[in-house]
C-alpha cells in the first residue's frame, strides 16, 4: 500500500532488538507499516505521498508518561507560574515580582510543584517576608512538593484563615506568638491541607480551560511526548472535571494520547464510588486519543501512604485491609485494572495480602493492575508483585526529594529507591513517568536524566553507578515499557511495522549528548499518529498545530513559556551564577532578556545576551 508520508536519511531508533537501527520509515492511516534503509522506503512512495528529509538526525520513539495529571493540570497550566527548571532563587522571584505585576484581582499568582529549593544556587525557598514584599496586595500560593505551602498575607486574607481557623486532620497551620497563621502550611503526614487550600482559588472559565489545557499538551509535545497515562487526582471528579479533555478529544484536537483512571474522592465512600462506575463506564472505553484505563491511584483512603520524606513513614489504619478487599473485588470481578499509590513497602506488603487473597477466589492473570511510585518496596515484594503479574510505575519523586531522603534514612537505603534495577533483573512489568505537575516536574528528560546518572536535580548523587540504568533502557522504560501500563503491548513505544505512528527528534543526540545536558534536550519534531504537533528549528516549517495565545493575557505562560524556556534554553548563559553571587541587576533584566529571546524565537547565544544586557545598563553583563 502506498504510503501517505515516508520519513527517510535519519538515525531512527527503532527499540527493536532485531532491527536497532534504520534511515527511514513509511506510515499509513496513523501508523508504520514499513521500517529501513532510504533506498527501499523511498521506493514505496507514490505521487501523494509526503516525503521528510531528517538531515541525519536522531529519531526516537515517542515517549509515554505512565503517571501525570494532564486533565487536572490542563485546566490550570495557564494560571501557573511554573519554577521547573529555574536554577536560582533570585530568578524565580524575579519572576514572582513580574507576575504579579499583571495579574488582576481577585486572581492568584500560583507557582503549583515541579520545583524543589535544591535545584536553587541559594539552596532554599523565599522566606515569608520575602513573598510579602514581592507581593504585599496579590494573593500568592507556594506549593513545594508534598511537604508545604507559602502563603502571603494577601492568599491568607483570600482564603480565610484566621487564629480561629482549626487545623484539619494531617495538616497544620503554622501560627506566632498570638496565634495568628504565618502563611506557612505543613502537611503531617498527607497533603490534604495543601490541596484543599488550593482548590479555594479562582477557576477559569471553560473557553480558557480548553485553551490552558491545549497549551499544556503543546507543552509536552515541545518535549517529546506524545502518549499518557492520567492517574486521576485529589479534587478531579468524574466525569465534571473530563468535560474539557472530552471536549478536545470529539474535536479532534488532541495532540497526546490520553488514557485516564478513575480516582475516588471521599473517604468512606470509595465502594459506593467504583459500584457506580463500573455499571457506567466500560474498561478501554474510547479511542486511542481519549479511553479509559482502570481505577486509581487512590482506591480507598486508608491506604493512601503520602509520601513527605520530611514527616516520619505513616502508619494505615486498621480498616485498611478490609476496605481496600470491597473495592478490589469490584474490580476484579468487572475485569477493570487498577493502580495503588504506594510509597512505602509497609504499605505494598499489607496490600498484596489482599491482592493474593482476591486472586484466589477472582484470578488476577490478564489484569494490567499496579503499584505507583514503589520508592522502598523490598526484594520479596517485588517477587510477590511478579507472581501476581503486577506492574511497578515508578517516577523520579527522588529527583526532588532525595536530599531529604537521605537527611531521614541514610545515603544506603537511597541507593536503590525505588529499586529499579532490581525490578528490571526480576522481570516484573516496570516503567516510568513524572507523576506531574505537583511533585515531581513533567520534563521527561529530568526523569531520564536521574535514571542515568543517580542525581538529583540539586547535583546530589544518591543512586551508585551499578544500580543506574544505560540510555537505552531508560529510553525504553519511557517508551516501549509503558505499553503494558495501558494495555497497549505491541502496539505503542517502538518505531516497527504496525505501531502507532508517534515519534520524536531531540534537538540533539540523545545517545552522544554529555550527561549534564540530558535534562536539557527538547524535541525539535514531534509526530502523534504521523501528524506533526510540534515543529521547531531544522522542523519549524513542517508544525501544523498553531495554538491562538494562552488565556488570560496575563496568563504565565504567554511571558515565560515552558520548562526553563525562561532560560531561552541556555542553561551555561550565567544568569543564575550571577544572580546567586549576589548582582542584582541580573534578576531584574533577565525578564527583558528573555522576552528578548523569544521575539527573535530562538535562543541567543552568550555573546548575543551579553551585548543586549549591557545596552541595558546592567553591570553583570558589562
Amino acid at each position: 500500500m502506498t504510503p501517505d508520508l515516508v520519513l527517510y536519511n535519519g538515525r531512527i531508533t527503532t527499540l527493536d532488538r532485531t532491527r536497532p537501527e534504520v534511515s527511514a520509515v513509511a506510515i499509513r492511516d496513523g501508523a508504520f507499516t514499513a521500517v529501513g534503509e532510504d533506498a527501499a522506503i523511498l521506493a514505496l512512495a507514490g505521487p501523494q505521498t509526503r516525503r521528510i528529509d531528517l538531515q541525519r538526525r536522531r529519531v526516537l520513539p515517542g515517549l509515554i508518561d505512565n503517571h501525570t495529571h494532564v486533565v487536572r493540570g490542563g485546566l490550570n497550566y495557564n494560571m501557573e507560574l511554573r519554577w521547573d527548571g529555574v536554577t536560582s532563587l533570585a530568578d524565580a522571584m524575579a519572576m514572582l515580582r513580574a507576575q504579579v505585576a499583571i495579574t488582576p484581582p481577585p486572581q492568584w499568582v500560583r507557582v503549583v510543584g515541579g520545583f524543589t529549593e535544591h535545584q536553587f544556587a541559594e539552596k532554599r525557598l523565599p522566606t515569608l517576608d520575602e513573598i510579602n514584599a514581592a507581593a504585599p496586595d496579590t494573593p500568592v500560593f507556594l506549593l513545594h512538593l508534598y511537604d508545604r505551602a507559602l502563603l502571603n498575607g494577601a492568599a491568607l486574607r483570600a482564603v480565610g484563615y484566621d487564629r480561629d481557623t482549626p487545623n484539619p486532620p494531617g495538616g497544620e497551620i503554622q501560627r506566632d506568638a498570638k496565634g495568628n497563621p504565618t502563611g506557612l502550611l505543613l502537611a503531617k503526614p498527607n497533603a490534604g491541607i495543601l490541596y484543599s487550600t488550593l482548590a479555594k482559588g479562582p477557576k477559569l472559565p471553560p473557553e480558557y480551560q480548553l485553551n490552558s489545557t491545549r497549551h499544556f499538551m503543546r507543552e509536552l509535545n515541545r518535549l517529546g511526548i506524545t502518549g499518557v497515562i492520567d492517574a486521576g487526582g485529589g479534587f478531579q471528579n468524574y466525569p465534571e472535571d473530563y468535560e474539557i479533555i472530552r471536549t478536545l478529544a470529539e474535536a479532534g484536537q488532541m495532540t497526546v494520547r490520553l488514557a485516564y483512571n478513575l480516582f475516588t474522592q471521599k473517604a468512606g465512600e470509595e465502594k459506593e464510588d467504583f459500584l457506580a462506575w463500573t455499571r457506567s463506564v466500560k474498561y478501554r472505553q474510547g479511542d486511542d486519543y481519549f479511553r479509559h484505563n482502570g481505577a486509581g491511584e487512590m482506591l480507598v483512603f486508608s491506604a493512601a501512604d503520602f509520601e513527605d520524606f520530611r514527616q516520619p513513614r505513616p502508619d494505615m489504619a486498621e480498616s485498611m485491609e478490609d476496605e481496600l478487599e470491597d473495592v478490589v473485588r469490584i474490580l476484579a470481578e468487572n475485569r477493570w485494572p487498577w493502580r495503588l499509590h504506594a510509597t512505602y513497602d509497609e504499605t505494598i506488603s499489607r496490600a498484596l495480602d489482599v491482592f493474593e487473597k482476591v486472586d484466589r477466589d477472582i484470578p488476577l492473570a490478564g489484569l494490567n493492575w499496579m503499584f505507583d511510585h514503589a520508592e522502598t518496596i523490598s526484594e520479596r515484594s517485588i517477587d510477590r508483585v511478579a507472581a501476581l503479574g503486577g506492574g511497578i510505575a515508578t517516577q523520579h519523586r527522588m529527583a526532588y526529594q532525595g536530599e531529604y531522603f537521605v537527611e531521614r534514612y541514610g545515603a544506603a537505603a537511597a541507593a536503590a529507591t525505588p529499586p529499579i534495577a532490581r525490578m528490571l533483573e526480576n522481570g516484573v512489568n516496570v516503567s516510568a513517568g513524572s507523576d506531574a505537575t505537583r511533585v515531581a516536574s513533567y520534563n521527561p528528560w529530568v526523569s531520564i536524566a536521574w535514571m542515568v546518572t543517580g542525581r538529583t536535580v540539586g547535583g546530589l548523587r544518591v543512586t551508585p553507578a551499578a544500580n543506574c540504568l544505560d540510555r537505552e533502557t531508560a529510553l525504553r522504560m519511557w517508551s516501549e515499557k509503558v505499553a503494558w501500563f495501558s494495555n497497549d503491548e505491541g502496539r505503542r513505544g517502538r518505531i516497527a511495522p504496525g505501531y502507532l505512528a508517534d515519534l520524536m527528534v531531540p534537538d540533539r543526540d540523545y545517545f552522544s549528548v554529555p550527561e549534564a545536558d540530558l535534562s536539557h534536550l527538547v524535541s525539535d519534531l514531534t509526530m502523534v499518529g504521523g501528524r506533526v504537533v510540534w515543529g521547531s528549528g531544522d522542523f519549524a516549517a513542517l508544525d501544523d498545530n498553531p495554538l491562538p495565545p494562552a488565556m488570560p493575557d496575563w496568563s504565565p505562560v504567554r511571558r515565560y513559556g515552558g520548562f526553563a524556556a525562561w532560560a531561552a534554553d541556555k542553561p551555561d548563559a550565567g544568569l543564575a551564577r550571577t544572580a546567586a553571587a549576589g548582582c542584582g541587576c541580573a534578576s531584574a533584566c533577565h525578564v527583558h532578556g528573555h522576552d528578548h529571546a523569544r521575539a527573535w524565537g530562538a535562543a541567543l547565544p552568550v555573546g548575543d545576551l551579553k551585548g543586549f544586557f549591557g545596552a541595558l545598563g546592567c553591570a553583570c553583563w558589562m
